[in-house]
């Protein structure tokens, strides 16, 4: 059950924030300059607002997900953290005193709560809002372009992102004693994921055996993360197939298996708009939604700036229709007129 009403933190303490957490701090200007309330409206009816036990306030759980991604943190040290670290209380609107989330309610949380949730779109549509009203946007031009995403969330395959998080925790054990490198299991050397998880496993295991390596918050930490990664990985093995991926083209003789991002951008590098398509779709016909979907965000669009894949007859038809100059070198194939 979440309330409806978010509650206003009370209490005698509160005064420590002031006294703790620097002005140029990067959580109090985050706190500061964005109201986070919209978290709480775009995601009230995925609860009970009259059953159950009182739920941890969306808001914050939506707060713990950004100090992740900032601070590259597992669920676990997340929260850890914010029992001791007064700028992550104060970002989550916590007071000083006030116990902190158990770990699984925010994994709970960041698999089951956002999910179906156009969350992508609800936060560009809220950036580019706040760009405006802060007059950081000044320009009234969109440059759009596509990058290409392999299959699987990013531009790193599932394997190569465990790759890239195994080598931290083992970095950081040789920091520690260079000595335990030659305990540590060979590494794979397949293209697999399954062979990488295997790896990762008895990695997590060695290292675990030694409780005095364990200690060391730099090496538990990035040990957390990786058994995070570990177990999405199983998870997702067990229950999809990714059947939307298509092969595409970077190049006449390249290709890459996933998808295209298709990216608006202001002339401030700030996200304007994202389309997602599969990897065999061409730029160009994303042009007319990339326009529709910056202007829905509040975006004034006079103008729109693109390499030649945007300078199909349509594009150049919807551009004169939608009132927007398009500014892109023509492809070979069309004639001006």
């Amino acid at each position: 059950m979440v309330e409806q009403q978010q509650k206003f933190v009370l209490s005698p303490y509160m005064e420590i924030y002031e006294l703790v957490v620097p002005k140029d701090s990067l959580l109090r200007q985050m706190k500061e300059l964005v109201d986070f309330s919209f978290i709480y409206e775009e995601l009230i009816n995925k609860y009970c607002l009259d059953n159950g036990c009182n739920a941890v306030p969306p808001v914050r759980m939506f707060k713990y997900l950004l100090l992740k991604s900032v601070y590259d943190l597992s669920d676990i040290d997340v929260v850890e953290r914010s029992k001791y670290d007064m700028s992550f209380k104060y970002f989550l609107d916590m007071a000083p005193e006030e116990s902190v989330s158990n770990p699984s309610s925010l994994t709970k949380f960041r698999k089951l709560r956002l999910k179906d949730m156009n969350l992508l779109d609800m936060l560009i549509t809220k950036t580019v809002r706040i760009a405006l009203e802060k007059g950081i946007i000044k320009s009234k031009s969109i440059i759009v372009d596509a990058t290409h995403t392999r299959s699987r969330y990013n531009q790193k395959t599932p394997r190569q992102a465990l790759l890239e998080q195994s080598k931290k925790p083992r970095r950081a054990v040789y920091e520690t004693d260079e000595t335990r490198k030659e305990r540590f299991p060979d590494k794979n050397t397949e293209d697999s994921l399954e062979k990488e998880l295997e790896y990762c496993h008895a990695l997590i295991s060695v290292i675990k055996e030694k409780e005095d390596l364990c200690r060391y918050p730099k090496i538990q930490e990035k040990l957390n993360l990786l058994e995070e990664y570990v177990k999405d990985d199983l998870e997702h093995l067990e229950t999809s197939q990714d059947t939307d991926a298509k092969t595409g083209h970077k190049k006449a003789d390249t290709t890459f298996f996933g998808y295209k991002t298709h990216i608006a951008t202001s002339e401030e590098r700030i996200i304007t708009a994202a389309t997602v398509t599969s990897g065999e779709k061409t730029d160009g016909k994303e042009l007319p939604e990339l326009v529709r979907r910056s202007r829905e965000a509040g975006m004034e669009v006079e103008m729109v700036i693109g390499d030649k894949a945007y300078s199909e007859q349509k594009n150049i038809e919807a551009a004169q229709k939608g009132g927007y100059e398009l500014i892109s070198r023509l492809n070979g194939i069309i004639t001006p007129h």
